[in-house]
């Protein structure tokens, strides 16, 4: 993302159970253990210490299959509120003998709850410590708290390692969801459609999901709009759009492994352009607002058509580019940010030389490689930031060795060295040492170990944790195993000290 924040800141019985507590509900005494519980509730949460909500546990899921049905608002001084169907179609594997799961879901009305083909019942939210009999379904939404979870309750129980198929129908007017910060994410609604955009958790605003990047899974899209409307989502279009009584609908597909907050399914009036190629053969689809300011388009055009040089340079550095195609979303409408989703980044108001690749390295630095918590969030702006600065190196502007020294030798505030940046905290994911300390992070590691170190360890990074999630621990494990240092003085510095890094690791 390139997003930086300096200051901104019924019909079923329920009746107590004689256990207490929530995740103990509807447990069964396993075989040979009297009074062990089999069947027990999957965690609300990934277990992340920033979004201690988001995500889920006791399943893995496999496949999302999203039908949505979208009608945009009507011209203004209509309200900025659009009308939203959605039909979720959702492959999992249960990974613990389930008595229930969760799934997160914000803002949305649930109409009918399927597993397997069973149905469920819609029952009120029960008491902590209460039974509810049988397949039921009830959903807690507390923007408060910011809970938004919906319960499952399938019968009969899923046992460890069952697949199941869950379906979710529901719906409602979108709005414009705000994330901890107050900044605009998930389903955005514009008068022309929709932006969206769901860094770190907004995923959840648009469709049911488990919202955590250690659960990733792969996608497809059937997006039906007004017609004349453009709906474009991740990965490519497995065929045309099919218009049919004043609607059409938008079909793409996203084989790859995907984390829930880098999927896309923007609604606007675009120009999906002609797919063209890298020279190592990867697609490239645009999709650009036809209501770009003449400026606006010429800055989009230029940067865009650079897009295919930018993966040959970074598939260079890197190894191969890590999914299926690569693209661009640019909409006249803004949510203040730029966001890496996977194989087609969004845009807001147009799409600058440098955003462009900032977004493209995230393909391989976020997207392929995802934080496994969000607090190492540096391994991805920092990445992204210190690769476009061999972008602009290669092109014959400011070398990273040069970047680095500007922003090192800046005179700046105390404060601006206390963030740690190995843990900023939930209100700190995108202030500006993120991204720049992050990068100057990479430098003086390259610096510390040399190119051949530094690129080797960069390409077992991406190798061993594609399609996957990891740690800034697992981070320094790679590169004291191909460097044979002890790298933990050099990270404890860079990542937590609340200070300066002293110059030892500043000049080459």
């Amino acid at each position: 993302m390139n997003r930086r924040r300096m200051q901104l800141v019924g019909g079923l019985t329920v009746a107590l159970a004689v256990i207490g507590g929530l995740g103990a509900t509807g447990a069964v005494a396993a075989p040979g253990s009297p009074g062990g519980p089999r069947y027990t509730a999957g965690a609300q949460g990934a277990g992340d210490a920033y979004f201690p909500n988001a995500g889920n546990g006791g399943y893995d899921v496999q496949h999302y299959d999203l039908g949505v049905t979208y009608t945009p608002p009507a011209a203004a001084p209509a309200p900025l509120i659009g009308q939203f169907e959605g039909i979720a179609t959702i492959d999992l594997v249960a990974t613990q003998d389930l008595d229930r799961f969760n799934l997160d879901l914000r803002g949305m009305t649930v109409g009918s709850v399927t597993v397997n083909g069973k149905p469920a019942t819609s029952v009120a939210p029960p008491a902590p410590g209460a039974v509810v009999d049988g397949a039921a379904y009830w959903h807690v939404q507390n923007d408060a708290e910011r809970v938004w979870e919906l319960t499952v309750q399938p019968r009969p129980k899923l046992k460890a390692g069952q697949t199941a198929r869950v379906v979710v129908e529901y719906g409602g007017p979108t709005t414009r969801p705000l994330d901890i910060e107050d900044a605009l994410y998930g389903w955005v609604t514009t008068r022309d459609g929709a932006m969206v955009a769901s860094e770190p958790e907004g995923s959840m605003t648009w469709y049911p999901v488990s919202d955590h990047q250690t659960d990733k899974a792969s996608y497809s899209f059937a997006i039906t709009v007004p017609e004349g409307k453009s709906a474009v989502a991740n990965g490519m279009q497995p065929r045309p759009e099919v218009t049919a009584d004043g609607w059409t609908t938008w079909y793409w597909d996203a084989p790859d492994q995907q984390a829930s907050y880098l999927t896309t399914a923007s609604v606007g009036d675009f120009d999906v352009r002609d797919t063209y190629f890298s020279a190592s053969g990867v697609p490239i689809i645009d999709a650009v607002d036809t209501k770009l300011s003449p400026a606006r388009l010429a800055t989009t055009n230029a940067s865009l058509a650079r897009q295919a040089a930018m993966i040959d340079f970074f598939e260079s550095r890197f190894g191969p580019y890590p999914f299926t195609s690569f693209g661009a979303i640019v909409d006249n409408d803004t949510v203040g940010y730029a966001l890496e989703t996977q194989t087609r980044p969004v845009y807001s108001s147009q799409a600058g030389q440098g955003t462009v690749a900032h977004e493209l390295a995230h393909q391989w630095f976020g997207d392929a490689v995802s934080p496994e918590r969000w607090q190492d969030i540096w391994l991805n702006e920092g990445w992204a930031t210190y690769a476009t600065r061999m972008w602009t190196e290669e092109n014959g502007g400011t070398t990273a060795q040069q970047a680095y020294d500007n922003w090192y030798n800046q005179t700046r505030p105390a404060s601006y060295w206390q963030l740690q940046i190995g843990d900023p905290g939930a209100l700190g994911l995108f202030q500006g040492p993120v991204y720049d300390r992050g990068a100057g992070t990479l430098h003086a590691l390259r610096v510390e170990l040399g190119d051949e170190a530094f690129f080797a360890g960069t390409r077992l990074w991406l190798e061993r944790y594609d399609d996957s999630a990891a740690t800034a621990d697992d981070f320094q494990a790679v590169f004291e195993e191909v460097s044979g240092a002890d790298l933990d003085d050099f990270f404890q510095t860079w990542l937590y000290e609340q200070a300066k890094p002293p110059a030892t690791w500043t000049t080459p």
